[in-house]
């Protein structure tokens, strides 16, 4: 893990097994992956380390249907009989993040950029100007949801958050990365969690 020390890591890890103080485990849901990031974390509350957290769990949505999906999406959480403490639709997901998270971005994608000077060949998978403008809209994307970890999930104890999935042959490996490191390589937020199913359903429920 770039920026942390062994010893740090170790702690972390070793931090799963004792017993959390009361808090919330924060669920970004941003697609229907068959109910898996939904899954995992409330099995997770049933454990004796964890019992002591509720879930939270945070969705897009549009400005104007706000309650609406909110009520939709309490209701579907009942059905599967999964504990949640509290839903939060979130309507701008979509809007562009600020000048200040695209520089911070900048600097960690700027060492794999392809530059004019530099053959393909030579630097299989680094990231071309072609790729950036392709992936624009998704990259902001991950970008603004940073933005929004910082904003929501700054006092949960444990965040689980939906896995960017590439096209492949779209997304190169490098940009790729870069897209977690956005995500997740910040030492203020919590733990963060990165899952995503198969659209193959795990939840069931008696009708």
């Amino acid at each position: 893990m770039r920026g942390h020390k062994p010893g740090s890591v170790i702690r972390s890890v070793n931090a799963f097994q004792e017993k959390q103080a009361k808090g919330t485990i924060d669920v970004w849901w941003l697609f229907d992956d068959g109910g898996l990031t939904l899954l995992i974390p409330h099995i997770l509350t049933l454990r004796r380390q964890w019992e002591r957290c509720k879930l939270r769990v945070f969705a897009g949505g549009k400005k104007d249907q706000i309650e609406k999906e909110k009520i939709s999406m309490a209701n579907m959480l009942s059905k599967f009989r999964i504990d949640c403490h509290s839903v939060e639709i979130i309507p701008d997901i979509g809007k562009k993040p600020t000048d200040v998270s695209l520089e911070a971005f900048e600097a960690i994608v700027n060492p794999w950029m392809l530059h004019k000077d530099q053959d393909e060949k030579d630097f299989p998978g680094y990231i071309t100007n072609e790729e950036r403008k392709n992936l624009k809209e998704k990259t902001y994307r991950n970008i603004r949801l940073r933005e929004l970890l910082f904003k929501h999930s700054m006092d949960a104890r444990l965040i689980f958050l939906t896995l960017p999935m590439p096209r492949k042959e779209a997304c190169s490996a490098y940009m790729y990365m870069s897209w977690l490191e956005t995500l997740c390589n910040a030492k203020e937020l919590p733990p963060i969690v990165l899952m995503r199913g198969n659209q193959t359903s795990v939840l069931t429920y008696y009708s």
